[in-house]
């Protein structure tokens, strides 16, 4: 039993370290003034709002009473997997964000405000791969082939919560896979349930 907790142990201090060098490399090494606005500029909330507004319209619009359907599971996703982030994770875990880690001061660039959360997991990472991949999976109709663009969207967005330095890659790891899996569910309730047939 003790042989298997060291071995747990140090498998974990082995993964955080790689966690440290990555941040290093995509927060400090590979940089540049353009890469500075522009992910700075990708990972702000308001700066998608139009298109949420364009979505929301288009699907109303278009297929009316499906498309509120449509609307209401991808924000029952997004509730729930930043619930599940946020509230479940975040406050059990309790990992300091990378720009209020005390081991990388003056050792990181922050471009953004910190806030005082907790890191892991990344709660933009999660909700927006749960509505890239709820997309994708359900075929959004009004997308088409369009639809897997979500897919990158969202690796970009979370992509910058790392080079601006308010997460760790494994904060964004966590959350892309808790994002998927709850994109995944949705779909399968959104395919299964009468209600939005």
């Amino acid at each position: 039993m003790q042989l298997a907790n060291y071995l747990c142990k140090t498998f974990m201090e082995q993964i955080i370290q790689l966690d440290f060098v990555l941040f290093h490399f995509i927060n400090q090494v590979w940089t540049n003034h353009y890469l500075d606005v522009f992910f700075s500029f990708m990972r702000n909330q308001y700066v998608w709002a139009p298109l949420y507004v364009f979505l929301i319209a288009y699907l109303v619009m278009n297929f009316g009473g499906k498309g509120w359907k449509y609307i209401l599971m991808t924000v029952f996703i997004v509730l729930g997997s930043n619930y599940l982030s946020s509230e479940l994770i975040k406050k059990n875990i309790h990992r300091s964000r990378p720009c209020n880690e005390v081991a990388l001061e003056g050792h990181r660039r922050l471009l953004v405000h910190c806030g005082t959360g907790y890191s892991f997991t990344s709660s933009h990472a999660t909700n927006h791969f749960s509505i890239s991949v709820f997309f994708c999976l359900t075929g959004a109709v009004f997308m088409g082939r369009w639809r897997y663009l979500f897919l990158i969207w969202a690796v970009i967005i979370s992509y910058a919560q790392i080079y601006v330095g308010v997460h760790f890659p494994l904060d964004i790891l966590g959350g892309a896979f808790i994002g998927s899996i709850a994109g995944i569910i949705g779909s399968f309730m959104y395919k299964k349930i009468p209600f939005f047939q």
